[in-house]
């Protein structure tokens, strides 16, 4: 009994970016149709009658799938990714983020221009007002300047404001920063944002889930949004009015299980407001990188570092040499304490101090008497 062959990658991208590109069908949907016919080819094969079994499809969107092999032109649009740099990742890709395929929704087709790296796995998002003040600027570029320091990448939404203020604040200290777009990456909206997309494409990376040439549509960036909290540990929310898109955002990021905080303002500024009720209700203030490094807890998987560690606690971010010699002499299991002098080799009265630090530090734990393990 002969058994029935794989799809082949390259088809099998081919059959999921044309189906992505069918007006109507978003990611809830592409991951319903998949699921109910097997794969993306099985999909676009389908009769209208057999689409429309699927809840969501209805008549008029069916036929449109039952065509969307004759209506698009997949090979002109890889071509036109392909001349410009921009890769087309799904899902089933190691280069897709992680972090992506825990929320409710990832994109079935996800375009880049850059570099996705490992260390990505520790992201920041920094969100906040089109119309920032001075203040607001000022801290969301202080705020991602200290974050790339201590390691972090920072994500945020090319817009004007405080979004442009953390990807320059990122890139001015050197560090990786993530743009995702509401638009197409080959239509940079706002367009005087062009030259500041090249950079971050040069030291990060540029994301959307639209294709390249899509226009900004009002509804795509609420949808956007979503990917900023997504591949984030945590938002930064700084200066936001009461109905600003940077408490949907915030809103998105409660959803999936990160981390929101939030930087007070001025209680006379309407920008505050939005700011001043994430904070009452229940998201932590910030007045430093430090602030977040504390709120923040083991990771779900370790994370790769740009200097070749693993982690497995943002705050190991910041540890000193020492700090990191002791802790890397600790290992997964319980431990004592002399055994961690024995394999830091360093002195019995350093190790103690250096455990200490990392007990306040809430990095390792004491299980009672002479034993510790990692938190």
């Amino acid at each position: 009994m002969s058994q029935e062959s794989p799809v082949a990658p390259d088809a099998d991208l081919q059959d999921r970016l044309c189906l992505s590109l069918v007006a109507g069908v978003g990611p809830k949907l592409q991951r319903a149709l998949i699921g109910h016919f097997g794969d993306a080819g099985a999909v676009l094969a389908a009769s209208a009658s057999q689409l429309r079994r699927v809840p969501g499809i209805g008549g008029k969107l069916s036929e449109t799938i039952a065509r969307a092999r004759d209506d698009n032109d997949v090979a002109a649009e890889l071509a036109l990714c392909r001349a410009n740099g921009i890769q087309v990742l799904t899902p089933e890709m190691p280069e897709y983020p992680k972090r992506l395929l825990e929320i409710y929704d990832p994109p079935g087709i996800l375009y880049a221009r850059g570099e996705l790296r490992g260390e990505d796995a520790l992201t920041i998002g920094i969100v906040g007002s089109r119309h920032a003040t001075h203040y607001g600027a000022t801290q969301a570029e202080r705020l991602a300047s200290a974050l790339v320091r201590a390691g972090y990448t920072v994500a945020s939404g090319l817009a004007r404001g405080i979004d442009a203020a953390a990807h320059r604040g990122a890139l001015v200290a050197g560090g990786r920063t993530v743009a995702v777009l509401g638009s197409g990456l080959l239509n940079i909206y706002p367009p005087e944002h062009v030259d500041l997309a090249d950079e971050v494409a040069s030291s990060g990376v540029l994301l959307s889930e639209a294709p390249p040439r899509a226009r900004p549509l009002a509804g795509a960036f609420p949808q956007r949004n979503r990917l900023i909290s997504g591949l984030s540990l945590g938002i930064i929310v700084i200066e936001a009015s009461l109905r600003s898109g940077a408490l949907i955002t915030a809103r998105h990021a409660m959803e999936q299980g990160r981390e929101v905080f939030a930087v007070p303002g001025r209680i006379d500024n309407p920008l505050s407001k939005g700011c001043h009720a994430l904070i009452r209700d229940g998201a932590k203030l910030i007045e430093s990188v430090d602030d977040v490094l504390e709120e923040l807890g083991p990771l779900a998987r370790p994370a790769p570092t740009g200097d070749g560690r693993t982690i497995q606690h943002p705050v190991e971010l910041q540890l000193n040499e020492i700090e990191q010699q002791v802790l890397a002499a600790i290992p997964a299991g319980a431990t004592t304490i002399d055994e961690v002098v024995r394999a830091s080799r360093l002195a019995t009265p350093q190790v103690l101090a250096t455990i200490s630090a990392l007990e306040m530090r809430r990095v390792v734990r004491r299980l009672g008497g002479n034993t510790i393990a990692r938190a």
